[in-house]
């Protein structure tokens, strides 16, 4: 277990990698670290989550201007956590596209997410003085959209919860392209703190059903083959039934929030723990499968104070 809070102590930079997946398609990675995902139109870009901070975003816009020097017109927001959405104001975007469901997180919840996740992840937050408050959508939808980039249609939709209830995909179908966002993760932990895990898996399906060719994962490299693609998926379908399963056994053993995090652990470690930010995430994601596994429906707000509250009962 991490001797410091979360990721407070993760200050190495990574690489980043921007990567050509089509036709106009693009993935910015950085070793684990949030991804972002660029389409370029005819007559303008898209970009599928921001980064944390304007200044952050930057690097991405940076990347974008040495394949096109058209205007990014729609930011796509595939979920509403802050190391996803706080760097829109950067590019300038007319368009901001939200689920209604995602619209309803960000009302509940939105500034404790912000400051929760800053206090979990500082470095992820470069220059967070340049934020200049919550991210709001311009464009909120029920179901399904399509957005018409000029030549480049991109189908939009939200498949079911899993990461989150409101959680949203890309989807080029001409070239058999999807934008995951957290639904899908690749090396890298699902972080579930305030997730569905008794939906994810059949949300899990209907993207697999798309038989997607390549794929962008919410962490973890660009996926650039269907095998590729059905292993991320099968992966994080893994993940979050062993962790759900173990917390039904847990309450079913009528262990305690401490127990079902250690038998969480004793059983997840050996197949998932060299994966990235495992050990930031198992408390959080252990604490979720347990109130999920117990009744609890709608995850519980996330507050700086309730997360070192957790933390220190865990790791106590």
């Amino acid at each position: 277990m991490s001797a410091t809070f979360a990721s407070t102590g993760d200050l190495g930079e990574k690489k980043v990698t921007f990567a050509k997946l089509g036709d106009g398609a693009y993935a910015y990675t950085a070793e684990g670290d949030p991804n972002t995902g660029v389409i370029v139109g005819d007559e303008g870009v898209m970009v599928i989550d921001t980064q944390a901070t304007p200044a952050m975003a930057n690097d991405v816009i940076r990347h974008i201007r040495e394949v096109t020097d058209k205007p990014v017109k729609f930011i796509l927001l595939s979920h509403y956590h802050a190391v996803r959405v706080l760097g829109a104001s950067a590019y300038g975007a007319d368009n901001i596209i939200a689920s209604r469901l995602t619209y309803e997180l960000i009302a509940e919840r939105g500034q404790q997410d912000y400051e929760s996740e800053y206090g979990r992840f500082p470095r992820l937050f470069d220059d967070v003085e340049s934020i200049p408050g919550l991210t709001w959508p311009s464009i909120v939808f029920d179901g399904k959209m399509t957005v018409d980039l000029g030549n480049r249609k991109v189908e939009i939709f939200s498949p079911g919860r899993g990461h989150t209830q409101g959680d949203t995909v890309a989807w080029l179908p001409d070239q058999n392209i999807l934008y995951a966002g957290d639904l899908v993760e690749y090396g890298a932990t699902p972080y579930a703190g305030d997730a569905h895990l008794g939906d994810w898996p059949k949300t899990l399906d209907v993207l697999r059903a798309l038989k997607p060719e390549k794929l962008v994962p919410g962490r973890g490299d660009a996926l650039m083959t269907a095998s590729q693609c059905e292993e991320g998926m099968a992966m994080t379908r893994a993940f979050v039934t062993d962790l759900f399963e173990s917390a039904k056994e847990s309450r079913a053993r009528g262990h305690d929030l401490k127990q079902a995090f250690d038998a969480a652990k004793a059983r997840m470690d050996p197949k998932y723990g060299d994966w990235v930010i495992y050990e930031h995430c198992m408390p959080f994601d252990a604490s979720r499968a347990w109130d999920e596994a117990g009744g609890m429906e709608r995850p519980q707000i996330w507050t700086a104070e309730r997360d070192q509250e957790m933390w220190e009962k865990l790791n106590g």
